[in-house]
């Protein structure tokens, strides 16, 4: 049987082989906090944020969605729901005034509110479990948390992704979604069925690779925030880890 060639294709084969298995865990080692979903959580959520993408923000394949995130689980749902939209996503802010939505964290808020008036700027607060701003957002600034538990836990595309549709852009350069799973597939990152321990942000071109890898290879993640090296090797025993990559 051929590998799949889109993203949503890949997490659809991988759902029916292995649901339950822990695919996405996230530390915060500033603030405590500690996330994991099961591959089938994770895809709830992706069904929700392309959702949210597609059916409010008016998210059309072809599009181009600039995620600026921090290291964080969410920024790995962002990722899925976009490419579920067959959407682009770039990590680059100078390609804000070209991108038909802007995703950003609390730090990018006040530089990312002036496009509001121009496209969809959609800010998460980054605080435990998806939840909203404590604080009002500037007018035009969707709150991510306040609005995407209310959507459907089933996604289907209007428009559904083909492999040849554009899913990463670093300036003048695209990488299709075949483009970005065979990499995937020919990484040596982790081994089947292993779990990868990393504080590389997935919403950079060097971290594609921390979520399309495991989850071809039916493993798992374990993204770190603000890591603390004291802390490293008995967070890979604890969390039972065959893999690290380090930021550099």
């Amino acid at each position: 049987m051929p590998s799949p060639d889109t993203f949503p294709a890949l997490l659809q084969a991988e759902l029916r082989v292995d649901p339950a298995r822990p695919f996405v865990t996230f530390y915060d080692h500033d603030s405590g906090e500690r996330v994991e979903l099961s591959l089938t959580t994770y895809a709830n959520w992706v069904a929700k944020t392309a959702g949210l993408l597609q059916d409010e923000l008016d998210g059309e394949r072809g599009g181009l969605v600039l995620v600026d995130l921090p290291t964080h689980w969410l920024g790995a749902v962002w990722l899925g729901a976009v490419w579920s939209v067959g959407m682009a996503v770039t990590d680059d802010p100078g390609l804000a005034d070209e991108a038909d939505l802007v995703v950003c964290g609390p730090d990018g808020v006040a530089a990312y509110a002036e496009h509001a008036g121009r496209v969809p700027v959609v800010a998460l607060s980054l605080r435990p479990l998806g939840a909203r701003f404590a604080e009002p957002l500037p007018t035009g600034v969707v709150d991510y948390g306040a609005v995407v538990l209310a959507q459907p836990d089933a996604f289907v595309a209007r428009h559904p992704p083909a492999a040849g549709d554009a899913a990463w852009r670093a300036g003048a350069v695209t990488s299709t979604q075949a483009d970005l799973l065979a990499a995937a597939r020919d990484s040596d990152l982790l081994r089947d069925g292993g779990r990868l321990l990393t504080d590389v942000n997935p919403v950079r071109a060097t971290g594609l690779r921390t979520l399309l890898s495991p989850l071809g290879r039916r493993g798992g993640t374990v993204w770190v925030r603000h890591p603390e090296p004291t802390r490293w090797d008995a967070l890979a025993e604890q969390e039972r880890v065959t893999d690290r990559l380090r930021a550099r």
